[in-house]
C-alpha cells in the first residue's frame, strides 16, 4: 500500500463510526495480487475498484427492496426468509470448505465477484445489503463462524439468526450452541452480542494472517495483513513482534531487528526472558547482513 493509502485506511478506521465494509473494500484493493474482477467492471485503480463494488452492493440492496415491497415480511423471521431467497437464492451467496483454502476468500471485491467467501465475508455482506436496504442485519461473532442476527420492519428486539455460508439456513439458539462447542468453548448468551465495526476488520485480517501463515511462499501478504492491523486503534500487541518477524523473513534485516529491540522493551516488563529471546533474535537477523 501507498503512503497516501495507509493514510486513508487509517482515518476511515479511527472514524467516529467506522465502516468495516469500506475498510475492507480499502484493504483488498491495495492488495497487490487481487485477482480480474470483471464481474464487477473494469477497475485499473484502487477508487474504481471501490466504486465498482459500493454498486454492486447497491444492486443487491435494490433486489432486496423489491421483495420486500411484494412480499411484506411481518417479523424477524419472514425477514431472513426473505434475505435468504434474495442473497442465497437467485444471486448465489454461499460458501464451501474449499473457500476457506483461497485469499480471494478473505478479499471483499473477490466476494462480491464470485459469490463465495468464508462466513465472516459473506455475513458483511448480508449486512451491507441489509442496511442499504433498510433492513435491521448484524453480524455475530461466534467463535469459528460468523453469522448474523436479523430483526424484523422497524426494528424491536425480536431477532432470528441466519448463516449466510450456508445460503441464509435459521439457526435457533442450539444449533448457535453447537456451533461454539464445536470451536472448543463454551456458550453463553453473550455471544450473541452484535460484533463491533473494527472488531470485524481485525478479524478478516487475522483471516488472511492465518491463511498466508502456512503457505510461507506468502511471507509479504500475512506482513501486508499485519501492517493494516497495526493501523487499527486497538489490536494484540503481538503484532509487533509478528510484523519484525515477517520484515526479517522477506529480506529487511535491519527495519525487523530494530522492531524486534523495540518489542523486547516492552516486554522487560512483564516478561523479561522472553524480552532476551527477542533479542537474540534480533542479533541474528543483523548478522544476516554479513
Amino acid at each position: 500500500m501507498t503512503e497516501q493509502s495507509r493514510a486513508r485506511f487509517r482515518t476511515e478506521a479511527r472514524a467516529e463510526h467506522p465502516d468495516p465494509v469500506l475498510l475492507c473494500l480499502l484493504a483488498a484493493a491495495e492488495h497487490p495480487t487481487l485477482p480480474d474482477s470483471d464481474d464487477l467492471g473494469e477497475a485499473p485503480t484502487p477508487e474504481a475498484l471501490l466504486a465498482a463494488c459500493e454498486a454492486a452492493l447497491d444492486r443487491h440492496a435494490a433486489a432486496v427492496r423489491r421483495a420486500v415491497a411484494e412480499r411484506a415480511p411481518a417479523g424477524p423471521e419472514e425477514t431472513a426468509a426473505l434475505l435468504a431467497a434474495v442473497l442465497g437464492g437467485r444471486e448465489r451467496f454461499h460458501g464451501r470448505q474449499s473457500d476457506y483454502r483461497r485469499l480471494e476468500s478473505s478479499l471483499l471485491p473477490e466476494v462480491l465477484r464470485r459469490r463465495r467467501g468464508l462466513p465472516i465475508m459473506l455475513s458483511l455482506v448480508w449486512t451491507a445489503v441489509g442496511r442499504r436496504a433498510g433492513l435491521t442485519v448484524h453480524g455475530i461473532a461466534l467463535p469459528g463462524h460468523f453469522i448474523v442476527a436479523i430483526g424484523g420492519p422497524g426494528g424491536g428486539d425480536e431477532y432470528v439468526l441466519a448463516d449466510p455460508f450456508h445460503g441464509g439456513r435459521l439457526l435457533d439458539p442450539e444449533d448457535a450452541a453447537r456451533l461454539v462447542r464445536s470451536a472448543g468453548q463454551e456458550f453463553t448468551p453473550q455471544l450473541l452480542t452484535p460484533a463491533q465495526p473494527l472488531d470485524i476488520v481485525l478479524r478478516v485480517l487475522g483471516n488472511i494472517r492465518a491463511w498466508a501463515a502456512d503457505r510461507p511462499e506468502h511471507a509479504r501478504t500475512q506482513l501486508w495483513a499485519a501492517e493494516l492491523a497495526l493501523l487499527l486503534p486497538r489490536h494484540p500487541a503481538q503484532l509487533r513482534l509478528e510484523r519484525a518477524e515477517l520484515l526479517v523473513r522477506t529480506g529487511d534485516f535491519l527495519g525487523g531487528s530494530a522492531e524486534m529491540d523495540a518489542y523486547a522493551e516492552i516486554l522487560d516488563a512483564f516478561d523479561p526472558d522472553a524480552a532476551a529471546k527477542v533479542r537474540l533474535d534480533a542479533r541474528a537477523a543483523r548478522h544476516r547482513l554479513n
